[in-house]
C-alpha cells in the first residue's frame, strides 16, 4: 500500500527503547514519536499493541511490514474519548452512539462507516473502520496525547502469540518499532467482540468478551441480523 505521502521518520536498526508507562513523561514522548511517523508498542486491556498515528498513513503501512500482516486485513483504531467516534465515522445512529457511551471503555469493537479522509491503510476496501476505547489508563493517555486516535493491532508477528508484556514485545518486534511502553503484564484472555453496524442493525464479525445478547437486552432498539 502507498499513501502518496513522504515518510519523514526513519527507524534506526537498533533495539527499541523501553520506558515505563507509569512515568508521567511517557505519553508525551510516545506522542512525539507517533506524530513523527514512528511505531510505538503500548499496553492495552487485552494484549500489547503496535500503534501508529491515524494521521500518518505511511506509518500505518509500516505496521503491515513490521508484523508481516496480510494487506487484506484492515487495522482497527483505538480512541480515548467518544469524540474520536464523531471524528472518524459518519451516519452513526444516535442509539448506537448511546450504547457505545455506556459500553466503552471495554471489549467491544464497533465497525462503522468511515470518514473519507481515513487512509486505505486503515479501512482497506471496506469503507468502514473498527473502533474501540480500551479500558487501560496508560493506553488512553497516550492516545489522548496523540490526538485521540491510534491505529493499533496486536504486537506480534502475524500468526505468532500476542505480546503479553514488554519483554515479549522486545523479543518479537524490538527492531521493528521505535519505543515500547511497559505497562506491566497484560490480562490477555478473550479478544473484543466485533460488531458491524448498519443503522440500528448489527452483525457479529467476531464473538469475544462481550455477549451480543447483552447489547440487545440493554438496548432493544438495536437488533442483530439473523
Amino acid at each position: 500500500m502507498t499513501s502518496g505521502r513522504t515518510t519523514h521518520w526513519r527507524k534506526a536498526s537498533i533495539r527499541a527503547a523501553v520506558v515505563s508507562g507509569n512515568d508521567p513523561a511517557t505519553p508525551a514522548l510516545a506522542a512525539r514519536i507517533l506524530q513523527a511517523g514512528g511505531l510505538v508498542v503500548i499496553p492495552t486491556d487485552t494484549v500489547y499493541g503496535i500503534a501508529a498515528s491515524v494521521d500518518r498513513p505511511d506509518a500505518v503501512a509500516q505496521i503491515y511490514v513490521a508484523k508481516a500482516r496480510p494487506l487484506d486485513r484492515p487495522i482497527p483504531v483505538l480512541i480515548s474519548e467518544l469524540g474520536g467516534l464523531r471524528r472518524l465515522t459518519h451516519d452513526v445512529d444516535p442509539e448506537v452512539e448511546r450504547m457505545l457511551l455506556v459500553t466503552w471503555p471495554g471489549a467491544l469493537t464497533a465497525v462503522l462507516p468511515a470518514v473519507d479522509w481515513l487512509a486505505p491503510e486503515i479501512v482497506g476496501d471496506t469503507e468502514h473502520v473498527g473502533l474501540r476505547m480500551p479500558d487501560d489508563d496508560i493506553a488512553r493517555a497516550i492516545i489522548r496525547q496523540t490526538g485521540g486516535a491510534l491505529a493499533v493491532t496486536s504486537a506480534n508477528r502475524s500468526g505468532q502469540t500476542e505480546a503479553r508484556g514488554a519483554a515479549d514485545a522486545v523479543a518479537c518486534l524490538g527492531e521493528q518499532v521505535d519505543l515500547i511502553v511497559d505497562g506491566g503484564p497484560s490480562p490477555g484472555g478473550t479478544p473484543s467482540t466485533v460488531l458491524r453496524f448498519a443503522g440500528r442493525r448489527f452483525s457479529v464479525l467476531r464473538h469475544g468478551a462481550l455477549d451480543p445478547n447483552e447489547i440487545t437486552h440493554r438496548f432493544p432498539a438495536l437488533t442483530p441480523d439473523r
